[in-house]
């Protein structure tokens, strides 16, 4: 028997390989140009409202401009001026500061907050709800509320308890007015933090307290060597944002002391805010880019360290 095998005849292509050459492959999906349709408005925006005002801003930071009218390029100038100015430096260093005491006492409070709502307490869950209270509230309006206690409830008190420093507002002393700043912003940015830490610490498996504490293990044993290392993601993410958002500050502190007394409490937002009233627009645009590019190297820091490193 002959058995006859048919070739194929030439530049006859398989019904499969019409489907995937490289003509198909190079089309771009439906799928993705809606994606980018959809994208396209909120990059729109995000570049008119912030990437070309901080070009802007950028651009006038080299010349002598007051806001309007014409104006010469001085170069580095500005920047020169910037880091000799000691009202500037002053602010940089209250900025510093009052964010690295912030950030530790917001996550030393979260953290102990975080651990007894997610034990065996009652009304746990009521407790969650009232303190995340305050993170929705104002914080110009919680400013306010507190610079009346600072001003006359709690000198009252002081008075009848006879404690002398707390006698007068320590909103008036410049070596405790930084105090009250470090307290109210604790409290407004405790509940997210709080919330962050009650994410992180449900991750944890309840098996291995379980196991520790057969084997003898204290609670503060298992805080140091089961909880703090699972969730140092979560950790991490707290110090660094809330450092980040702590360097902005501004509602706060014009609420309760308006940089005062003084300039013992005056911000870095708030000297950029007032240059920009006094007509040293360039002068402060300098120091917005200078702020600008030390925001941004936190953020590209925190982007560095924390990715991967929390996982609900």
């Amino acid at each position: 028997m002959t058995t006859t095998v048919e070739k194929p005849r030439t530049g006859s292509v398989p019904s499969g390989a019409a489907r995937t050459g490289p003509a198909r492959a190079r089309r771009r999906p439906r799928g993705d140009r809606t994606h980018l349709l959809f994208l396209l408005p909120a990059v729109a925006l995000f570049t008119l409202c912030i990437t070309l005002p901080a070009a802007v801003g950028i651009f006038y930071s080299f010349t002598d401009s007051i806001g309007f009218g014409e104006f010469d390029f001085v170069g580095l100038n500005n920047y020169q001026v910037l880091f000799s100015d000691p009202g500037i430096l002053h602010a940089y260093g209250f900025t510093l500061g009052f964010s690295l005491c912030t950030v530790l006492v917001v996550n030393v409070v979260a953290l102990a907050l975080a651990l007894g709502l997610t034990s065996a307490i009652r009304a746990r869950t009521a407790l969650r709800t009232i303190f995340v209270v305050p993170m929705v509230v104002s914080q110009i309006i919680i400013a306010y509320v507190f610079q009346f206690v600072f001003t006359n409830p709690l000198p009252a008190l002081a008075q009848t308890l006879g404690i002398g420093p707390l006698e007068q507002s320590i909103l008036v002393n410049p070596d405790l007015a930084w105090i009250s700043i470090v307290l109210v912003t604790a409290w407004q940015a405790i509940p997210q933090a709080m919330l962050i830490y009650t994410a992180g610490l449900l991750t944890v498996p309840k098996d291995l307290y379980e196991a520790s504490s057969i084997d003898g293990a204290t609670p503060r044993r298992q805080l140091t060597t089961i909880t703090l290392p699972l969730i140092s993601g979560f950790v991490l993410i707290n110090m660094i944002v809330g450092f980040k958002d702590f360097l902005g500050a501004y509602d706060i502190i014009v609420g309760l002391t308006d940089g005062g007394p003084g300039t013992a409490t005056r911000s870095i937002t708030m000297a950029i805010f007032s240059g920009f009233q006094n007509g040293d627009y360039a002068y402060q645009m300098a120091n917005a880019t200078i702020f600008f590019l030390i925001t941004l190297t936190i953020a590209l820091v925190q982007l560095r360290l924390t990715r991967g490193k929390a996982r609900v």
